[in-house]
């Protein structure tokens, strides 16, 4: 099972920029992240987590 993914695949599968993930990184609104042997990797399951919630959060049909 290969569930980390560097901050370049995950820029690929979200379709930003790298540089637009190190920004939600730093802003503290991306997905959970975390520095391993010295690079920033990501869990798949974090990632589809953060996108299921950004769904929610834009979704107004929800709010009833």
């Amino acid at each position: 099972m290969n569930d980390l993914k560097t901050l370049d695949e995950v820029a690929a599968y979200l379709r930003k920029t790298p540089s637009q993930m190190r920004w939600l990184r730093y802003a503290g609104t991306g997905p959970k992240s975390a520095k391993i042997g010295g690079r920033v990797m990501y869990r798949q399951r974090d990632v589809d987590a953060w996108l299921d919630a950004q769904f929610e959060a834009d979704n107004p049909t929800n709010a009833a």
